[in-house]
């Protein structure tokens, strides 16, 4: 199982969003902990000045990006629209 950490910034913009979205969060991380899910996450590498970073969906409009620090670790930095590759 891979561990899950998380970023200042990810909990600032986590605390604000609605429960309902929260809990379908949670369950994707849940799902991130588990290796051989990136299809299901839509997992991907991100471009530009992301490119050291990956991004995941949530749903339609929510994205996580976040980083492997490590075979057995990942970071989550930001979580929101796609707005947040900017």
């Amino acid at each position: 199982m891979i561990r899950v950490s998380f970023a200042p910034s990810f909990v600032r913009q986590y605390s604000k969003l609605d429960e309902r979205l929260r809990d379908e969060i949670v369950e994707k991380i849940e799902s991130l902990k588990q290796r051989g899910n990136s299809e299901y996450l839509k997992i991907h590498k991100l471009h530009g000045s992301l490119r050291d970073y990956y991004g995941l969906s949530v749903n339609y409009r929510v994205r996580i990006i976040f980083n492997y620090l490590n075979k057995d670790e990942i970071a989550c930095y930001f979580i929101g629209d796609h707005d947040i590759y900017k």
